[in-house]
């Protein structure tokens, strides 16, 4: 039995286009081979998809899943919001531009852990008797 976990960013001050690029890379990977290929990859969108992968692999072993059975099913870029800025130019003109930002999704899936058993042989404990106090037993007497 699998089950999914999904992780999201928002606001990576990095262009989608860029991040893409990266994230092409570990689509469709077991979540160990994403890290390793993030690791050793030259590019400055590998950092936050990395902290994002680490992110879901920990709230699915916190879920109860195994980590060695995770795989990534779906990882998404989005635009973000742009921020638009002006550059001044010649003649007392400015020119816009646009500082993009991403939204990274990423959903993955793997087998829940075994539970362990309960043994049903189990011995009852016995209950201990509290030793009576001075208080409680002028109460007794009463």
């Amino acid at each position: 039995m699998s089950e999914k976990i999904s992780a999201k960013v928002t606001g990576v001050r990095i262009s989608p286009r860029k991040v893409g690029e990266v994230v092409s890379l570990i689509r469709g990977r077991t979540v160990a081979d994403a890290l390793v290929i993030l690791q050793h990859t030259p590019r400055r969108a590998a950092k936050p998809v990395e902290k994002l992968i680490k992110s879901v692999q920990s709230n699915a072993d916190s879920k109860g899943l195994l980590v060695d059975s995770l795989d990534i099913s779906q990882i998404s870029v989005g635009p973000g919001f742009t921020m638009k800025r002006f550059r001044p130019a010649a003649r007392g003109r400015a020119l816009p531009y646009r500082k993009r930002t991403s939204n990274i999704s990423v959903e993955i899936e793997g087998a829940l852990k075994p539970k362990k058993k309960t043994s049903s042989t189990a011995k009852p404990v016995a209950k201990v008797e509290r030793k009576k106090t001075t208080s409680q037993s002028r109460k007794d007497k009463k």
